[in-house]
């Protein structure tokens, strides 16, 4: 997505920015994903009988459904990036798009059952369908239709919650995850059928609370890519700043309301946490777009940006090393690691992710799967090297 514009200055600072927030949003999705690879239960929503629950704590009121939806709003962005850089090429944009959302799904199935079954390629790749069919959408419709899904799942489960409707049986979730447990530690047969066991239940999840939320963030992504508004955050001061005094208040009490009520393995603890989940995920980017626009900043962003650029091959290779880890296929130690050590294999996974991620880009155009997805997407053949 490498744009070619007139005013190169310009164009390298949006890009290093976006770059460097889609690395951020890497780390948070590392930090939150690499507990359903140390631990069975972690697929069930309940606490681990063998882990304290610190650590866990930190993670849920930190980043748990929190850095999806930041994930999700730079798809959205990146997707006017798309329609740019077809324009500039003089290419259709319908037929591109169509066959990167393809490539996107069929990496993503492979992902969800050699790897992952918590996979989110495939539903962008669904949702980027809906997202092409709205892309015509006036900035202001897109952000009222987002606000709209938001506030339908967060009714859908507030009306669960005065229902009463449990959204855990906790008992038979922590049979089940004692079970998981024991077949993701196993062979890599039982691990790729446990994976295909929980499929139907991760579609559903995703189908009623992920589905509908990152397809608003899509379309505020989008509404922010056709106004510009990343093009130069210093600009924008004033509003990083509301979008911070706003959104860390209301989001850090939503975070800590969600620990009270049980966490999201409760139907209030849901409500709550897709209720204010966007406004600490929309704080979080303005701090770190606003951090980046400094001196100590921008050499941060710096160093983000390379693995953000590579944020595919970034997302799958944690899959497969942390797969490699805890799982099956490696050295099976799901349910045997300390919290606190699983917390220390994400920092020191992410640590070395930004580390390759710009020694291979000093020597190559694209990531890996980049390259694969832009060829895909383009095709023909890009050129890897520099």
């Amino acid at each position: 997505m490498t744009q070619q514009l007139a005013d190169r200055p310009t164009l390298t600072r949006r890009l290093l920015d976006v770059d460097a927030l889609r690395g951020f949003a890497l780390f948070g999705i590392l930090i939150v994903n690499i507990w359903y690879f140390a631990s069975g239960y972690a697929f069930h929503r309940v606490p681990d009988p063998a882990y304290g629950s610190t650590v866990h704590t930190v993670v849920a009121f930190v980043f748990e459904m929190k850095f999806y939806l930041l994930f999700s709003f730079l798809f959205g962005y990146s997707f006017t990036l798309q329609i740019d850089a077809a324009d500039r090429a003089g290419a259709a944009f319908r037929p591109r798009f169509l066959r990167r959302v393809a490539g996107l799904f069929a990496l993503g199935a492979l992902h969800a059952v050699l790897l992952f079954h918590g996979d989110i390629l495939t539903t962008y790749a669904v949702l980027g369908l809906i997202l092409l069919a709205l892309h015509r959408i006036r900035p202001r419709t897109a952000l009222i239709v987002a606000g709209v899904l938001v506030g339908l799942v967060v009714l859908f489960f507030a009306a669960m919650a005065f229902a009463a409707v449990p959204s855990v049986d906790e008992p038979a979730a922590l049979a089940d995850g004692a079970a998981t447990t024991a077949a993701l530690g196993g062979s890599p047969a039982d691990v790729v059928a446990e994976h295909l066991r929980s499929l139907p239940t991760a579609i559903g999840g995703t189908v009623v609370l992920q589905a509908p939320v990152a397809l608003a963030m899509f379309l505020v992504g989008l509404a922010v890519g056709r106004r510009r508004l990343l093009a130069d955050p210093s600009a924008h001061r004033r509003g990083l700043l509301l979008i911070q005094a706003i959104g860390y208040p209301l989001g850090l009490a939503g975070a800590a309301a969600v620990i009270a009520l049980g966490g999201i393995a409760t139907m209030a603890g849901l409500a709550v946490s897709t209720l204010t989940g966007p406004l600490l995920a929309a704080a979080y980017a303005a701090s770190m777009l606003s951090v980046f626009q400094t001196s100590a900043g921008h050499r941060l962003a710096t160093a983000l940006a390379p693995a953000g650029r590579m944020a595919l091959t970034n997302y799958l290779l944690q899959s497969l090393i942390l797969a490699l880890v805890f799982t099956g296929l490696g050295l099976g130690l799901i349910g045997r690691v300390p919290p606190l050590a699983v917390a220390a294999i994400a920092l020191a996974l992410f640590a070395a992710q930004l580390v390759a991620s710009a020694a291979w880009l000093r020597w190559h155009r694209y990531g890996p799967v980049e390259w694969l997805l832009r060829a895909l997407t383009i095709w023909s053949r890009p050129q890897l090297r520099q």
